[in-house]
C-alpha cells in the first residue's frame, strides 16, 4: 500500500465512528471532540500541507477520494476537512519561519471565510486589518484564521496590481485575535459551524500574509502547489456531493431488498423501474467520478513537467468538478424519491443527507453559471478567471 492510498484507508477506517457521531454533530452544530481528535490522529487536517512542514502533500485525486469516503459517513465532517486542508495550501506561499510558526504545532488548523471583505491598510512592516468574514467552515477547529482583504495605501487609495486590478492579500492571525459570532443556523451542513468572525484595526505582519495562488510568491516546488486552491475546493466539494449520493444509493439498495411498495406484490428490487433507475444512477456516479479523477491526474502530471497550470487546464478541472457536483445532487435526489415515504422520516439514512446534499449544491462551487464560464472558454471568449 502506497503512502497516498493509506490516507483513503484511514478515511474508511474512521467512517463508522464519524457516522455514529453525525446526529450529535448536527445537534451541536460542530464536530464532537472525539471526531476532531480522530481526524487529527489520522492526519486529515494536513493532507494538503507541504511535507516540509510535516504535511502529507497528497496528490489532488487522492485528496478528493478521502473527501468522498468521509462524506459517505457525514458531509459536514468532509466539508470541514476539505475547507481547512485547502486553507493550509497557503503555507506554500509564506516565508519558511512564518509557515513553521503557524503550521508547526501538530494540531494547527487554519480556517477562513469568504472574501475579499474589509480592508487592510499598509503600514510599516505590515497591515492594519479591519472587517468581517462569514462562511468560515472549520472555524471552531482552527488555531489561526485568515482574511482575504483588499490592500489600501496609507493615504486611503486602493493598491493596484500591474494589470490594473485591485491588490488582495490573505492575512493570517491567531483565532484569539478575532471576535466570533454565532450565525450558522442553516438547513444542511450544520456541523460545519461556518460562523462569522471580525477584527478591528488588527496589526498583521507582512510575513503572515500572502497573495494566494500568485506564482511569484510560491516557495514550494511540488506540483500540488501549481494548482490554484480554487481547483482543489471545486474538486473536493464535488466529491462531497458524490459521496452523499453514493450513500443514498447504497441506502436505496438496502431498502429495496425488504420494502414492498404499498399496493405492490413484489419487493422494490424486483421492479423493472427500480432496476433500470439504479443501474443508470450507478453509471452516472462512476462516470462523474472517473472524469474528475482522470482530469486531476492528467493535470498533475503536466504541472510536474511545466511548473504551472494553463487556463485550459483550470477550465477542465472546473468543468469536471461542476459536472460531478450536479450529478451527485441529481442522483442523490433520484435515490431519495425512489425510496418513497420511507425517506421522509428523521433519524434514518435519508433526511439529513438530503439536506446536506442540497446545501452543498447551493454553495459557490455548485453554481450553475460555472458551466457558462466553461462555455465561454470553449467558444473562444474570455472566461472569468475568478471562478476557475
Amino acid at each position: 500500500m502506497t503512502a497516498e492510498s493509506d490516507y483513503i484507508a484511514r478515511a474508511r477506517a474512521l467512517a463508522p465512528a464519524i457516522a455514529a457521531s453525525a446526529e450529535q454533530a448536527e445537534a451541536q452544530r460542530r464536530l464532537p471532540p472525539t471526531v476532531s481528535d480522530a481526524l487529527h490522529e489520522a492526519g486529515l487536517f494536513r493532507m494538503l500541507l507541504p511535507r516540509s512542514l510535516g504535511g502529507a502533500e497528497l496528490g489532488p485525486s487522492t485528496f478528493v477520494q478521502v473527501m468522498e469516503e468521509i462524506a459517505k459517513a457525514d458531509a459536514s465532517t468532509a466539508w470541514v476537512i476539505g475547507q481547512t486542508a485547502g486553507c493550509s495550501m497557503i503555507a506554500a506561499y509564506l516565508p519558511a519561519d512564518a509557515a513553521a510558526r503557524i503550521f508547526g504545532p501538530p494540531r494547527a488548523v487554519l480556517a477562513w471565510g469568504a472574501g475579499p471583505q474589509g480592508r487592510a491598510v499598509a503600514v510599516k512592516d505590515g497591515y492594519r486589518l479591519s472587517g468581517s468574514w462569514s462562511f468560515a467552515s472549520g472555524l471552531h477547529e482552527a488555531t489561526w484564521l485568515g482574511a482575504h482583504a483588499p490592500i489600501v495605501n496609507a493615504d486611503g487609495a486602493p493598491r493596484v496590481r500591474p494589470d490594473g486590478t485591485g491588490a488582495v492579500r490573505t492575512l493570517l492571525f491567531p483565532i484569539g485575535e478575532a471576535t466570533v459570532t454565532d450565525t450558522w443556523h442553516v438547513m444542511g451542513l450544520r456541523a460545519t459551524a461556518s460562523d462569522t468572525y471580525a477584527v478591528h484595526d488588527l496589526f498583521v505582519p507582512h510575513a503572515h500574509t500572502a497573495a494566494r495562488d500568485e506564482a511569484a510568491e510560491r516557495r514550494e516546488a511540488g506540483p500540488l502547489y501549481c494548482f490554484p486552491s480554487g481547483s482543489l475546493y471545486a474538486s473536493g466539494f464535488a466529491f462531497v456531493s458524490l459521496g452523499i449520493a453514493r450513500a443514498l444509493l447504497d441506502a436505496l439498495i438496502d431498502l429495496a431488498a425488504s420494502k414492498t411498495p404499498r399496493g405492490g406484490k413484489r419487493p422494490l428490487r424486483e421492479g423493472g423501474v427500480t432496476q433500470s433507475m439504479l443501474a443508470q444512477a450507478d453509471a452516472r456516479l462512476h462516470a462523474a467520478r472517473a472524469y474528475v479523477l482522470s482530469t486531476l491526474d492528467d493535470v498533475l502530471a503536466e504541472a510536474g513537467r511545466t511548473g504551472g497550470l494553463t487556463l485550459a487546464q483550470r477550465v477542465r478541472i472546473r468543468q469536471a468538478a461542476s459536472h460531478a457536483s450536479h450529478e451527485g445532487r441529481d442522483v442523490g435526489t433520484l435515490a431519495y424519491h425512489a425510496a418513497g415515504a420511507h425517506a421522509i422520516f428523521t433519524g434514518g439514512p435519508w433526511e439529513r443527507r438530503m439536506r446536506d446534499l442540497h446545501s452543498v449544491s447551493q454553495q459557490i462551487q455548485g453554481r450553475d453559471d460555472h458551466f457558462e464560464n466553461v462555455g465561454q472558454f470553449l467558444l473562444g471568449l474570455e472566461p472569468d478567471p475568478t471562478f476557475l
